[in-house]
């Protein structure tokens, strides 16, 4: 009889080795692409998020500023903090719909935006308050002579965006070539639009700012926001900037 032999060859401890480091590296090349594909993909979400957040309060102030009316008593305050959180309140004609029942006597109603912090689930967010008063409220304060009044923040207020590190509203008038400036009511030419700009913090910094004094750009703050001037390079922060028509410059009050 003739004996067959079976090999008994089987892979080198060298062999096993290098299966194994390969297998490490194909491992490690999947694990960081994910990982950067989760972080695009973060970053995609945080942005979509603060354009949402964009678009909510330019939508909103575009509205009420087109039909708004000038009053030598309107707010035009400015910020002078790092992260500049002007004060805006203005009259502005609003449908009935738009108001309370029990508040409409008229079309003629009072709005503001300003910046106030909130506590939402534990955590200080800084959002933009939009402030309105029913015509019958207006008128009240137009006859007292205290429109100032009715603009100052209470609980009715209600936030129009969220995570807003600072916001903008410059008002401007044309100069007699036609081109956007400054306009400090000194001059006679009419107040005509805003010049309004927006900072928004995107979701993955917001959990940092955990107090007032944080989105203020003070402590540790002030390293990951940088400048003011420097927002739009930052990668945390989303800038935008527009100008929007004021309504027209002199106007008959409306009422019942």
């Amino acid at each position: 009889m003739i004996a067959i032999r079976q090999s008994r060859h089987g892979f080198t401890l060298v062999e096993v080795l290098l299966a194994m480091t390969l297998g490490m590296m194909i491992l490690m090349l999947a694990l960081f692409l994910l990982g950067r594909g989760r972080d695009d993909s973060a970053r995609i979400g945080d942005g979509l998020g603060a354009e949402r957040e964009a678009r909510a309060v330019l939508t909103q102030l575009t509205a009420d500023l087109h039909s708004a009316r000038f009053h030598q008593d309107g707010l035009l305050e400015q910020g002078h903090a790092a992260w500049p959180g002007d004060r805006l309140g203005f009259l502005s004609l609003q449908a009935p719909d738009a108001q309370t029942p029990g508040g409409r006597i008229g079309d003629l109603c009072a709005i503001h935006y300003y910046l106030k912090d909130l506590l939402i689930d534990g955590q200080t967010v800084r959002c933009l308050m939009r402030g309105f008063r029913d015509s019958k409220e207006t008128f009240t304060a137009l006859r007292r002579n205290q429109l100032r009044a009715l603009f100052s923040g209470t609980e009715r207020d209600e936030p129009v965006a969220f995570g807003i590190l600072s916001f903008e509203a410059r008002p401007q008038a044309r100069d007699a070539s036609g081109h956007w400036q400054p306009w400090d009511g000194a001059t006679t030419k009419p107040l005509a639009a805003l010049a309004v700009r927006l900072v928004i913090a995107r979701r993955e910094i917001v959990g940092k700012l955990t107090d007032a004094a944080a989105w203020d750009g003070a402590g540790a703050a002030a390293n990951l926001l940088g400048e003011a001037r420097q927002a739009a390079a930052n990668r945390h922060l989303e800038v935008y900037a527009t100008l929007i028509r004021f309504g027209p410059s002199v106007s008959t009050e409306h009422g019942p």
